[in-house]
């Protein structure tokens, strides 16, 4: 539910596992076959774990992080991961990227780039659910384009500030 506003979003579970549903079938309309999905973690590990069993492929993991200042609000340095984690052999082949959303697209970008210099992947296309208003990089597949740029508060958040002693004050009788 997009606030008034404009400058939030507010995702409940059942929004958010429609949303990577309907990602999946654009890139299946699409006809596009391929070989691996690369998930970006965090973010686009659970769209990445869906699409990877509704197509029944291969799902590799590669870490990034830009969200650190002011509990995670704002972009600060991009680090990505040297290594990426896959069940078995090397990212090579038609490779599908996914996150959860192109922010201001320089995490995809970079990753896009990154990808693109190795020679074992023979093709790239890139799937995330959200694409905002400010972002420089447009991927091949997205659901919603948000042009208002809002916050967009996912389901999982709760987690963020939940610590093990709330969690077990929760299910103490």
């Amino acid at each position: 539910m997009l606030t008034d506003d404009g400058k939030h979003l507010y995702v409940s579970w059942e929004e958010y596992h429609q949303l990577i549903e309907r990602l999946a079938l654009k890139v299946h309309a699409s006809g596009w076959e391929f070989d691996q999905i690369l998930c970006l973690a965090r973010g686009g590990m659970r769209p990445g774990d869906v699409l990877s069993r509704v197509f029944d492929k291969p799902l590799g993991i590669m870490s990034t992080s830009s969200y650190r200042d002011e509990g995670g609000t704002l972009q600060g340095r991009l680090d990505m991961a040297k290594y990426i984690t896959m069940p078995k052999g090397e990212l090579a082949g038609r490779v599908l990227l996914v996150d959860d959303l192109a922010d201001s697209g320089v995490t995809l970008q970079a990753v896009v780039e990154r990808l693109r210099s190795m020679p074992a992947i023979s093709e790239l296309r890139s799937a995330v659910i959200w694409v905002k208003g400010v972002s420089c990089y447009t991927p091949d597949y997205y659901v919603e384009t948000l042009p208002t740029s809002p916050w967009i508060h996912q389901p999982f958040e709760e987690y963020d500030n939940l610590r093990p002693q709330a969690l077990l004050n929760r299910y103490e009788v």
